[in-house]
């Protein structure tokens, strides 16, 4: 049925001119990263390059001191075309010439502080009822010092904000600019990068933003924009995106006025009747039950769309404006949790246990020991036969995890003695391993941050290739007690307290009290 569907909907789109000839295939290519501006290079002359430069740099100039007050949509324009023909290197010098050229004035910022400081309140000048001329004095400068700290460079974008496109292009600008940090951790490029993030947060707040519900009928530009954007979970062809649209799912964005059809974010949504604990049976079977009847609402996938974008919190509005969304829309749901991945947990543990191989006894006897001495055994035995006494269980299961084409997943035997260790371990990696004071997970961080708790640990939740090398296979439930969201994320956030159910503190207590 979903090929019949699929096929008159995409004749009917291609006929009348709606959707582009890529998106007709099966499978659908997954396009690159608009934002990824370091791989775009329009301008292969070099001196033609410069040469817009310099008039990328005039513009700029013209549209900070209003040098066109006439036409100053039409230089901003002009400015957004001729950087885009940039070459890298040349887009790197124009951020490079904005965050300097036209930053703070610091000479003027000298000065009024030191006006400031010779403004000395005396008595002579408090007596009487009228108007204090000092004071006045001291507030006028107050003022003065605060418009100067503002770079100018921030009149430029609020300038660009207010034209058709201007948001987008800032968006773009600054994937640019976090690119260029990368290369080069400029003062400067960072101030730039505040100020543009701090208009940011202002610009998108969630008052700014319009929820939309993504179904299949949908305009084909919206939708292929959902598959290419898509970060958690790809979809790979037509009939899986029909899928996650279809009955039992849904698909929130958020959108702003001024990026018509351009998500910022979006959310993946199951409904079901228990808190899935495999993503496999989230994405490819069919729903178990009517909508009707569904009691859970499972989170199974957010995604970031623009690169820009990185560090504007929008997820966390997203989700508790879909949760209470759906408790209005469908009152018979109860319990809202996510299924998430646990993409960094390997990153962690595979140095710890790459630090057992390669050495003697003696140098081990130094290391943390992260296998209880029956999970070594077990891990020993199977091995079989020609497994060395010497290699430690820490060692094996390096090579084990660490294989660049992970199938221990398939090996009953493999799977069953590494659960035991690797749950352990991965609930001592979320519970217990910090940064700052808060979850060296990320993921685990949006959530707690959100006020989530954490409710239990899935083994082989994902047996994709990618699951079993990101986290051996593992996916984790965080649950959103809507009576408890407050509170959760104030321990969180205030004392690094998080939340979590009896079953997965229970996997690291074992583990520390099987050490003492």
């Amino acid at each position: 049925m979903w090929r019949r569907v699929g096929a008159r909907y995409l004749m009917r789109h291609r006929d009348e001119g709606k959707i582009p000839e890529g998106i007709m295939k099966q499978s659908i290519p997954r396009a690159e990263n608009p934002s990824a501006s370091k791989n775009v290079s329009l301008i292969e002359d070099t001196e033609l390059s410069k040469r817009i430069l310099k008039r990328v740099q005039k513009l700029m100039h013209d549209a900070i001191h209003l040098q066109n007050p006439d036409m100053p949509d039409k230089n901003l324009v002009q400015l957004r075309e001729e950087y885009e023909r940039l070459d890298w290197d040349n887009r790197q010098r124009a951020l490079k010439i904005l965050s300097t050229e036209f930053g703070v004035d610091k000479k003027r910022v000298k000065d009024l502080i030191q006006h400031y400081l010779s403004l000395h309140d005396d008595e002579k000048s408090k007596a009487g009822d009228g108007e204090n001329p000092l004071e006045a004095a001291q507030f006028r400068t107050q003022r003065d010092l605060r418009a100067s700290l503002m770079p100018l460079s921030v009149r430029l974008f609020e300038q660009m904000n207010g034209q058709a496109g201007g948001l987008k292009f800032l968006v773009d600008l600054r994937a640019d600019l976090l690119s260029a940090l990368r290369d080069d951790n400029l003062p400067a490029l960072r101030a730039l990068d505040l100020e543009l993030r701090a208009l940011f947060s202002t610009w998108l707040s969630p008052a700014c933003l319009e929820l939309h519900q993504v179904t299949w009928n949908d305009a084909a530009s919206l939708l292929e924009k959902i598959v290419r954007y898509e970060a958690v979970h790809p979809i790979s062809n037509l009939y899986d995106l029909k899928r996650r649209l279809g009955i039992g799912r849904r698909c929130f964005g958020y959108f702003h006025p001024a990026m018509p059809g351009e998500p910022l974010v979006f959310i993946e949504v199951a409904l079901t009747d228990t808190i899935s604990n495999s993503i496999q049976g989230v994405l490819f079977d069919k729903p178990p039950i009517s909508e009707e009847d569904a009691t859970h609402a499972i989170f199974y996938a957010i995604s970031s769309t623009q690169a820009g974008l990185s560090g504007i919190d929008l997820g966390n509005f997203l989700i508790k404006r879909v949760l209470r969304l759906l408790q209005q829309d469908m009152p018979q749901i109860k319990t809202f949790s996510t299924l998430s991945p646990i993409p960094f947990f390997l990153k962690w543990l595979l140095p710890k246990l790459a630090s057992f191989c390669f050495e003697g006894n003696e140098q081990r006897a130094f290391k943390e020991k992260l296998l209880l001495a029956h999970e070594e055994k077990a891990l020993k035995d199977a091995c079989g036969p020609d497994r060395d006494d010497d290699t430690s269980g820490e060692s094996i299961m390096y090579r084990i995890l660490g294989a660049s084409d992970p199938q221990w997943g398939e090996s009953e035997q493999l799977s069953a003695v590494l659960k035991v260790p690797l749950m352990r371990l991965c609930a001592r990696y979320l519970l217990l391993e910090k940064k700052r004071g808060k979850a060296l997970d990320p993921v685990a961080n949006f959530h707690l941050r959100n006020g989530a708790s954490m409710e239990r640990l899935n083994w082989m939740g994902n047996k994709s290739k990618k699951g079993l090398k990101e986290s051996a296979g593992m996916m984790v439930n965080y649950l959103y007690r809507v009576e408890s969201i407050e509170e959760n994320n104030q321990a969180y956030i205030t004392r690094g307290i998080i939340r979590a159910s009896p079953k997965v503190e229970e996997l690291v207590a074992g583990g520390q009290q099987s050490a003492l």
